[in-house]
């Protein structure tokens, strides 16, 4: 499958450096859209997390107007808003407001996650059963959108085809089928587990007017560098940030990598680390070129989001460029 007829996309949390303050990762993320847009990327998503050291990004439709604002033609949104944390009728007033002032280019990525913590859960005002309540939630967002709900109308959401994207978490794939919606994927608990996932969704999808046929948005880490072992060496920050959230409750900022030594790792952060490692594309360009062109040719995506993150934010950038080029973007 040739890459030219793939689209391309980027996520980025905000992520937080050691050393940083979260006023500066949030004005770098808006910062790195422009530059995405300049590189010929399609989207530029953003994501909620809620008191979490290494993550600035907490309100995503606000840093999603911000984003949107500092660009002109790359379509923006979110992946996601954890639709649990709200009440649908304010998101759809939300995601409403964004098309309104940003016609044509706003997206509405939604996920299913809840507070990382118990006392973060307390905050919001929200607890884990809600996450039962996920499809009747969506549901009623989608209606906001339609003609309204109950005799409440959503103002600015009502009638804008703002698109709606689903997260896979859970029975995420299955959900995504049955509400003809397109599907956002990554491979959490492995390649195959996602591939699976993928043909489940094809098979059961559920066509609707507005999305007439199955849409499948691939989430990947990519790192470009001069050699292999260097863009080897550029993911180890955010690998151990993953491991050390596992093992400790709490998503830490980035250090450098030459700050982290496996050998003083537990074995179960070990583990976790080398399993953080293992589902990432990395290397030279013709390598990651290569190893993207299989990802798209074994998941048949029709759209890869890349989520990379490092200490080095030159680094960072300069992968995103490269990888743009390489997949033919026209820049």
């Amino acid at each position: 499958m040739a890459l030219e007829s793939v689209r391309f996309s980027i996520l980025d949390r905000s992520r937080v450096r050691r050393g940083q303050d979260h006023a500066d990762a949030l004005r770098e993320t808006v910062a790195f859209a422009a530059l995405a847009e300049q590189w010929g990327y399609h989207r530029f998503w953003v994501a909620e997390h809620h008191s979490v050291p290494g993550v600035a990004g907490t309100a995503p439709t606000v840093l999603a107007a911000a984003v949107a604002a500092a660009t002109s033609r790359i379509r923006v949104g979110t992946g996601g808003v954890m639709l649990p944390n709200h009440q649908p009728l304010v998101v759809a007033e939300q995601f409403g407001v964004l098309a309104a002032l940003f016609p044509g280019r706003i997206d509405m990525g939604l996920g299913r996650s809840v507070g990382f913590t118990d006392g973060v859960r307390r905050a919001l005002g929200h607890g884990l059963d809600e996450v039962d309540d996920f499809d009747a939630h969506l549901a009623e967002v989608l209606d906001y959108f339609a003609a309204g709900r109950a005799g409440v109308h959503a103002g600015s959401a009502e009638g804008n085809d703002v698109p709606a994207f689903l997260l896979a978490t859970g029975s995420g794939a299955e959900r995504a089928a049955r509400f003809g919606l397109p599907l956002v994927i990554a491979p959490i608990a492995g390649t195959q587990a996602m591939v699976d996932a993928i043909e489940r969704y094809r098979a059961r999808f559920q066509p609707s007017a507005r999305v007439p046929r199955p849409y499948v948005v691939v989430s990947a880490t990519a790192m470009i560098a001069d050699s292999t072992e260097q863009a080897h060496r550029l993911l180890l920050p955010e690998a151990w940030a993953s491991a050390y959230s596992r093992t400790h409750g709490e998503f830490p900022a980035l250090i450098p990598p030459g700050e982290i030594d496996p050998a003083r790792m537990t074995d179960r952060q070990r583990h976790l680390f080398e399993q953080a490692l293992g589902n990432q594309l990395h290397g030279t360009e013709d390598e990651v070129a290569e190893a993207v062109e299989k990802l798209v040719s074994r998941t048949g995506a029709d759209e890869v989001l890349v989520h990379t993150s490092t200490f080095d934010r030159a680094a960072r950038l300069d992968s995103h460029r490269r990888l743009a080029r390489v997949v033919g973007l026209a820049g």
